[in-house]
Parts: structure tokens; C-alpha cells; sequence
């Protein structure tokens, strides 16, 4: 893995803060989608069925040729999440430990504010 977990975590912080300022609530359930990739496929696929099994949603990795031609692979798992720093860093954790096992690269996770969440702070008062 190419951060370690204590820098995975820290990063996982700081993005629920920035979330949080940005406007998004923190008990509303959002769509986290944690980063997964790897240039072996077969390694990247197994890691996909581990996290299916607990309980993530995986979609169908996708191609791409990093900056020096390197085929890579990546998919994204999905799961619903309030941006609570106890469960993500459990989810971290998880997520990390199954990459490590399948020798793949875990860039943590993401997700997307709804328009309607950001509209109170850019609302110039016009209705």
C-alpha cells in the first residue's frame, strides 16, 4: 500500500471536516465510494470479492494507462455512511487490511454533496 493506514486515517479526518464546512451534514447517510486499484487484475478482483463480502457494493473495475504507460486497473466500494470518524475509520481499517491481503492499492475514499446540501451557503437570499 502506498500510504500507510495512519496517513489513510489522518486523510479520512480531514476529509470529513472539510465535508462538514462545506456544508454537509454530518448524520445525513451519504454514498462513501472508498479507491481501489492495482495493475494485476486477478489480485484487484479478489480484493473486489472480499469487500462484497463485507458487504460493499463493487462495481466493474475500469482501465487506465497511468503517467509512464503502466496499465492499471481500479473499481470503487460503495457503502452508505453518516461522516462519523469512528465508522469511517472502521471502514479504513477494513478496506485497508483487505488491500494489504490482496496486494492491492487503497487510496481512500470520497464522496459527493448533493446541490440542494450547498445551496444554503451560496444562497443570495432571491427566491
Amino acid at each position: 500500500m502506498s500510504q500507510s493506514l495512519n496517513e489513510l486515517l489522518e486523510q479520512s479526518e480531514q476529509t470529513i471536516n472539510a465535508l462538514i464546512s462545506d456544508g454537509a451534514e454530518p448524520d445525513v447517510l451519504y454514498e462513501i465510494e472508498h479507491h481501489l486499484a492495482s495493475t494485476d487484475f486477478t489480485k484487484l478482483e479478489k480484493a473486489a470479492v472480499e469487500l462484497v463480502k463485507l458487504g460493499y457494493h463493487v462495481d466493474d473495475a475500469d482501465e487506465f494507462d497511468d503517467e509512464q504507460g503502466k496499465r492499471w486497473f481500479a473499481f470503487i466500494a460503495a457503502t452508505d455512511a453518516e461522516l462519523d470518524n469512528n465508522v469511517l475509520a472502521r471502514q479504513v481499517r477494513e478496506i485497508a487490511d483487505v488491500a494489504d491481503e490482496c496486494d492491492v492499492e487503497y487510496d481512500g475514499w470520497g464522496t459527493m454533496l448533493d446541490d440542494d446540501e450547498l445551496d444554503d451557503e451560496y444562497d443570495d437570499g432571491e427566491e
